[in-house]
């Protein structure tokens, strides 16, 4: 089963790193963050991607094309310009990097990527969003559901606290918010059927994904919610990048399932 991954967006939120190269090339830990997230679906038996570049789309081509020379070691004779291999990469990726329009959002995105799908079931996500997610578990859920799409949806940690003040401007309480407290969203990992290509505008190059399919989906009763309720976290902001790589160095990267 093949894995679309949105990865053409700018990135305006994280403009630290993006005014350089586009966001799934931002690293964490060393990797590009699109390098981790294949990582996760490779490591469960998906090796097979679909790339809808946009924004600074060369560097993901020029990253995967130079990928085997410059993750091995390599013996390099200068008199017969010979290479000579050793300790070669260990990843299984098959990567089609398809350019779908430096503005396009992303139903256009998808849209574009319709010929490398044919009329085969799919995975779809982000370029910027990790977890410890159980691929098999989302796509035998999304079978007994018999619906178009599944999405995976997620319980974010609540952003503020509470307190609790008294008339004289004392604290009494604090109260972290919980998980939950803001309840359901997209989590970002979908199981799809191709006749979810149905359901994208004429002119998709100026529809987001998330507004009318996903809406004319659920009015359809064609979408259905796969509840993960361990670790995701997204690359949102540059403190998003930053927790990530602290996560990462010291070994508490829950998103890595993989050895």
């Amino acid at each position: 089963m093949k894995v679309v991954i949105f990865a053409g967006g700018i990135g305006s939120r994280i403009t630290e790193e993006s005014h350089l190269k586009p966001k799934p090339m931002i690293e964490i830990g060393n990797k590009p963050i699109i390098w981790h997230i294949m990582k996760i679906f490779e490591t469960q038996g998906f090796n097979e991607f679909i790339l809808c570049l946009g924004y600074k789309g060369n560097m993901l081509k020029e990253y995967f094309q130079n990928y085997f020379l410059n993750n091995s070691d390599l013996t390099i004779n200068l008199k017969n310009n010979s290479i000579t291999v050793h300790k070669p990469s260990k990843e299984l990726f098959k990567v089609t990097l398809v350019d779908t329009g430096l503005h396009t959002k992303t139903a256009g995105r998808l849209k574009c990527i319709k010929p490398y799908i044919g009329k085969e079931r799919f995975m779809l996500t982000y370029g910027d969003g990790v977890a410890d997610i159980d691929i098999k578990k989302i796509i035998s859920f999304h079978k007994t559901k018999n619906k178009i799409a599944t999405m995976t949806a997620i319980q974010p940690s609540g952003k503020f606290g509470s307190l609790k003040i008294t008339s004289d401007g004392d604290v009494t309480k604090f109260v972290e918010k919980p998980k939950g407290e803001s309840g359901w969203i997209n989590g970002g990992f979908f199981v799809l059927e191709p006749e979810v290509f149905d359901y994208l505008p004429e002119n998709s190059e100026n529809c987001m994904w998330e507004e009318e399919p996903l809406i004319n989906l659920t009015k359809a009763n064609e979408l259905a919610a796969y509840k993960h309720e361990g670790f995701w976290k997204c690359m949102d902001a540059m403190r998003d990048k930053i927790e990530l790589d602290n996560l990462w160095n010291s070994g508490e990267a829950k998103w890595k399932i993989w050895k």
